[in-house]
């Protein structure tokens, strides 16, 4: 399923009308006053000089109106012919700036010929970014195929360890841990508190010198051990895996490990040290050490991304992912994203897991969730998880997200397959995996965040 981002757009639109008013007209030129002539009286008794002063008076007064009619026609025409002039260099001004638009234009708009050539010769002076060469495997190297790196072709076909390690507190602190290339956590028992217990894969086994303690096996690692085509490394365990144990597909030393006084009680002090594994394989000859016709048949087990890369989760169909917290009572285990190494360091019992042999921490490149089904058989709290099955629901882990999944596992010794919701086999990164399931019933209180 993939994400879906909702967004909400809201939009909103307003008009604002402008009305403008107050606008001036240019002034009316004032119109040239006519001079009035006004007719004489012809009357006989008029005196004939007052008559003539009254006119000489009238004509001096005609005359004065004519001057100053003429005086102010003449500043209407000034003032209308400033107006003129303003709006012409107005004009002139508008039209200046509009050729320089209409240069900058120009300019800016080159010819299309022009563009496709400036382009060429900016991808030419441009130094194209080179793809990383891919890693050349040395010779005599191999890549793992339960981590995907590179190790020795010598233990190409040697077949892993699967350890049986005790996760109670009491059992604290475990050593080897740390070299493991897959770790399984899964709920031991439905008492205790649902207390877990680790299957620690390892392919060079050779190198260990210490790995335990040492415990019990279950049903559901006999079948995951079966994946992998690998050696149980276990103390005995519930008459429930006999049945399983019989069907002839895995091979398993039990109890055959060394002894170390450490004051804790003897369930806590079976180890596998430097030695055992090899006087276990005289012991039991029939036990091949390199792949037998058990070995499924395909030729891997986990899509690997290529080495030397780095797989990361589309940001439209996965989330972030700093811690995992897992719904597991008795240890209370959470994963912690670490952005320096680019791993998830395990944490249980409130604290940084360390392998006490070497002091490194646990951590992980890849974390794989998976929601299932348990079986309990009896009130001792025995139980299996229903581990085959399709189309199950799950989560993957990786570089600081995560996604969720489809796995599915088909028959005793069918690889478990994992898949995004478009049906595509999911790309792990090279490196070290935690896989965990976690029933059905508490599914929900998986916590990634």
């Amino acid at each position: 399923m993939k994400k879906k981002n909702v967004c909400v757009l809201i939009a909103m639109a307003a008009m604002t009308a402008l009305l403008l008013s107050g606008c001036g007209g240019a002034q009316k030129p004032a119109a040239e006053t006519p001079a009035v002539e006004e007719g004489q009286d012809l009357s006989a008794g008029e005196d004939a000089q007052a008559d003539s002063a009254k006119e000489a008076a009238e004509e001096d007064t005609q005359a004065q109106d004519a001057a100053e009619n003429k005086e102010d026609a003449g500043a209407a025409e000034a003032e209308e012919d400033t107006k003129k002039d303003d709006k012409s260099s107005d004009a002139e001004q508008a039209e200046e700036e509009s050729f320089e638009e209409s240069a900058n234009e120009d300019e800016s708009e080159e010819d299309p010929e022009k563009a496709a050539e400036n382009a060429e010769e900016s991808e030419e002076e441009e130094p194209a970014e080179e793809e990383p060469e891919p890693y050349v495997l040395p010779e005599g190297m191999y890549f793992s195929e339960m981590t995907g790196e590179p190790i020795s072709e010598e233990i190409k076909d040697q077949r892993p360890m699967a350890f049986m390690i005790d996760n109670d507190e009491r059992a604290q602190p475990h050593y080897g841990t740390s070299q493991a290339d897959v770790v399984y956590e899964l709920i031991n028992s439905m008492a205790n508190n649902r207390i877990t217990r680790f299957m620690v894969m390892v392919k060079d086994w050779e190198k260990i010198e210490r790995i335990g303690n040492i415990r019990s096996v279950r049903p559901t690692n006999i079948l995951l051990n079966a994946e992998w085509n690998g050696i149980l490394c276990h103390d005995g365990g519930p008459f429930y895996i006999n049945a399983y144990l019989n069907k002839g597909y895995t091979d398993h030393f039990s109890g055959t490990f060394s002894r170390i006084n450490n004051g804790k009680a003897r369930e806590f002090t079976e180890y596998c040290l430097t030695g055992d594994l090899d006087r276990n394989f005289r012991s039991y000859p029939k036990v091949s050490r390199t792949y037998n016709s058990n070995k499924p048949e395909d030729d891997y087990h986990f899509n690997f991304a290529d080495y030397g890369t780095r797989a990361s989760l589309d940001e439209e169909t996965s989330y972030p992912a700093t811690q995992v917290i897992l719904p597991l009572p008795h240890n209370k285990p959470k994963l912690v994203y670490n952005e320096e190494t680019g791993k998830y360091d395990y944490y249980q019992y409130g604290q940084l897991y360390k392998d006490a042999g070497n002091g490194e921490t646990m951590s992980f490149d890849n974390i794989i969730i998976q929601k299932c089904e348990i079986h309990q058989y009896d009130n001792n709290g025995y139980m299996i998880y229903n581990c085959i099955g399709l189309q199950q629901e799950g989560f993957y882990v990786t570089n600081g997200r995560f996604m969720p999944i489809i796995w599915q596992k088909i028959g005793d010794t069918g690889i478990t397959r994992y898949y995004d919701f478009e049906g595509n086999e999911i790309e792990l990164n090279t490196g070290k995996t935690y896989i965990t399931m976690i029933p059905h019933d508490v599914w929900l209180d998986v916590t990634i965040r």
